[in-house]
Order: C-alpha cells, then sequence, then structure tokens
C-alpha cells in the first residue's frame, strides 16, 4: 500500500502537552551558544550548578563512588534504592524532627524524578496542583506530561516573596490534590519563617491536601540548615524531597530522594510512589552509595559554602539596587536573586535579558520563564561565580540598564 502523495515529506506530529510548558533555563543557551559561535565571551549567570564555578565535591563522597565501582556494584539496585542510604536518609530527617523510617524513603535520579514520582502517584489528568509563582519550571513540565494542571499561587516580593497565603487559598477547588512548597526557594533564595510554615500545613491539613516540599535547598541558608517543614508537623500529609545536588556540591551525579510522612494517610501514597518506582528499574546505584558518605560524613564544606553564598547574595543585592529602575530583595538562601527592573511601556522581561545578553554577553534568565508576567521585569540572576567577577558583570549590568531605560 502507497501512501498519498506528499504524505511522506509530511513532519511527524508531537504529543500537545509538549507546548504547554517551557524550559527557559536552558533554552535561553540557544542565545548564548549562537553569540560564541560569532566570537562574543559569554559569561553564564542561567544554571545553579556550583561545580561549574569551582566548587569541589567533597572527596569522601568520590572515594565512597570510587569504592563502590571497584567492589562491583554495577548492576541494578532495589528500585527503592539501596537500604544503608535509606538508613541514612530517613535517620537524618528524623534527627531534624521529620521522623521516618527508610522503608517510606525512595531514592531517585535527583529531586526532578521525586517530584515525578510524588506528582506522578497523586495527581489524575484534570487534576489540579499549587504550585508558586515565581516557579521552578520543573513542575509545569511533570504537570503538563500528566494532563493536570497548575494553579499558580503569588509570592510577594514586597514581603520578601513570602507566600500569598489569601490567594493559595482562593485557588483550591475540588480538584487540588497538592500544593508545592520550595523553601528555601528557587528562585527567589527565600527562607519562610515556622509561622509561615505552619500556615500552609494548616492549609493542607483543613483541605485534605499533599504537601510537597522540595526541600533542596535546606543546607544552604545562610544562617544555617533549615529544617523539613515537616519537623513542625510530623502526622501532616507531607512529602520531603531532597537531593545531593546543592548542599553537597554533586548536581551531576543525580541522586535524590523523597521521603514520605508517617501518617497512615500517605500509605497508599507511598505504595504508588514504590510502584512507579518500579516500573523505571532504580536510580543510579554506585552513586547511591555516596549518601551515606555525604550525610553521615563530614559536612564542614557546607558552613564555607553557606559564608561564600552569603558574601555573594550581599553584593548582589548592594549592586543591583544601586542600579536607577532595579530593585532587588535580598536573598536568605541558595544562590539565586530575582531582581525587577522597572521596564519601560510596551517592553518586557524577555526584551531586556535579550538585550542585556547581546550588549554584555551577560545571560541571566528572565522572570517569565519562572512564570511571572512579562511585564513585571522581573529576571534571575545565579550568583556562584567569584566576587570579583560578579561585581564585573553587576557594572555591565547598571550600563546596559541605563542605555534601555533611556533609550
Amino acid at each position: 500500500m502507497t501512501s498519498p502523495a506528499g504524505a511522506a515529506r509530511a513532519p511527524f506530529p508531537v504529543a500537545d502537552r509538549v507546548g504547554r510548558f517551557n524550559y527557559a533555563i536552558r533554552n535561553i543557551v540557544a542565545e548564548a551558544r549562537a553569540l560564541e559561535a560569532s566570537g562574543r565571551r559569554v559569561r553564564y549567570l542561567n544554571i545553579g550548578d556550583p561545580v561549574a564555578f569551582g566548587f569541589q565535591t567533597p572527596p569522601p563522597m568520590i572515594a565512597a563512588v570510587e569504592r563502590a565501582l571497584r567492589d562491583g556494584h554495577n548492576g541494578y539496585g532495589p528500585s527503592v534504592g539501596i537500604l544503608p542510604a535509606r538508613q541514612s536518609i530517613a535517620g537524618e530527617l528524623t534527627r531534624r524532627g521529620f521522623p521516618v523510617s527508610p522503608d517510606r524513603v525512595v531514592v531517585t535520579a535527583g529531586t526532578s524524578e521525586a517530584i515525578e514520582l510524588a506528582l506522578g502517584a497523586l495527581v489524575d489528568p484534570g487534576g489540579e496542583v499549587l504550585v508558586p509563582v515565581p516557579t521552578y519550571p520543573l513542575y509545569t513540565a511533570v504537570l503538563a506530561r500528566l494532563d493536570a494542571e497548575a494553579r499558580f499561587y503569588r509570592l510577594d516580593a514586597a514581603q520578601g516573596w513570602m507566600p500569598d497565603l489569601d490567594h493559595l487559598r482562593s485557588l483550591i477547588t475540588p480538584r487540588t490534590r497538592a500544593i508545592v512548597v520550595i523553601d528555601p526557594n528557587n528562585p527567589t533564595g527565600a527562607v519562610y519563617p515556622p509561622a509561615v510554615r505552619r500556615a500552609l500545613i494548616e492549609l493542607a491539613e483543613t483541605h485534605r491536601l499533599v504537601l510537597l516540599a522540595d526541600e533542596v535547598y535546606g543546607d544552604v541558608a545562610y544562617a544555617g540548615p533549615v529544617d523539613p517543614i515537616g519537623s513542625l508537623a510530623p502526622d501532616a500529609p507531607i512529602i520531603s524531597c531532597s537531593s545531593l545536588s546543592k548542599g553537597y556540591l554533586a548536581p551531576g551525579w543525580r541522586t535524590g530522594w523523597l521521603a514520605v510522612g508517617r501518617s497512615p494517610l500517605l500509605d497508599p501514597v507511598l505504595a504508588a510512589v514504590q510502584k512507579l518506582a518500579d516500573a523505571r528499574l532504580c536510580s543510579s546505584v554506585p552513586m547511591q552509595h555516596a549518601i551515606v558518605a555525604a550525610i553521615d560524613g563530614d559536612r564542614s564544606h557546607q558552613a564555607a559554602f553557606r559564608a561564600a553564598l552569603h558574601e555573594r547574595a550581599v553584593l548582589t543585592t548592594r549592586r543591583m539596587n544601586a542600579i536607577d529602575g532595579i530593585s532587588c530583595v535580598e536573598p536568605q538562601a541558595a544562590f539565586y536573586a530575582m531582581p525587577k527592573v522597572a521596564l519601560p511601556p510596551g517592553r518586557t522581561d524577555v526584551d531586556y535579558v535579550l538585550g542585556l545578553l547581546r550588549a554584555t554577553g551577560v545571560l541571566c534568565v528572565y522572570g517569565s520563564g519562572f512564570n511571572t508576567a512579562a511585564g513585571d521585569g522581573f529576571f534571575r540572576i545565579v550568583f556562584l561565580a567569584p566576587p570579583a567577577e560578579l561585581d564585573e558583570m553587576y557594572g555591565a549590568i547598571a550600563t546596559f540598564t541605563d542605555r534601555f531605560l533611556h533609550a
């Protein structure tokens, strides 16, 4: 049987869900690569990879992986993760006030897979999940794949990027299944005080929702490690997610985990997560052997890392707020800031960020890539580069901003 004339030349269609999200953090790199191809230097302030800026993975973790490779741990492992790793994760969460047993922990391919497994277990097509805005775009991508809907609750820059609890409450419907809480926050660098965290837990419990806690930056708050939100209510319906990526400086290892709270109401969710984990066999086994070395070993690198980040956060905030037309909330954790530029009428955050890239070679990410309104003028800076380099780049941003706003 032959195809109709011309049919063989038609491109294959793709699923509609692919068009329902955009991953601006990486998509914008195409513009940067084109600029580099023309001979221009690009300085990347778009992706939160500490290793790319000279921060080193702790040697005991590397040694643990090398030992696992040499000892032959190169086959498939348990789909939920090796027992020693799960014991270390459970022990750490328990010490920090969120009692979890190892059988309620699943080791994953980074926090990203932990989020995918949790949402996959919770949300049917047409279901809704409350997601903060600005948000990390993984959530919109995962929910698009599930044919579910992200409903965005505001984080208020005027209040230090705290959640707008009234707005969050107004979005809850009978189809709502979960509240995503990213604390410490990416992309704003905010850390939520206990009163806000308790209010979020109360909302989840009152409306019979699961609180999905993205806590990957818990060890990189400048004032010291932030305890899991579940420490405030160990019996609440909470799933905690984290990884080795940030606090342990191993983002490329793609080694994370989720821990399902001890509430019996979550037992079916745990079983569903484990079933989904079975379907993908396991996460990288050699890397799992570093979890014990990381969690139960020497963490002296974390204090130095927090101090380095705090220095950069102070510099970033000071330099951004010194630029006419830009305001910036000072971050309290992680390595991100979310400044706001007062855009001229008719201009967007994309215009500003692409103009900055083309004029100076400095690459940030426009706020609409995190689901803020394009006209609001937010953009995200990753401030992992050495302070002297950041200072130079902020000078270039100041010069460009003056031209952009007064052209």
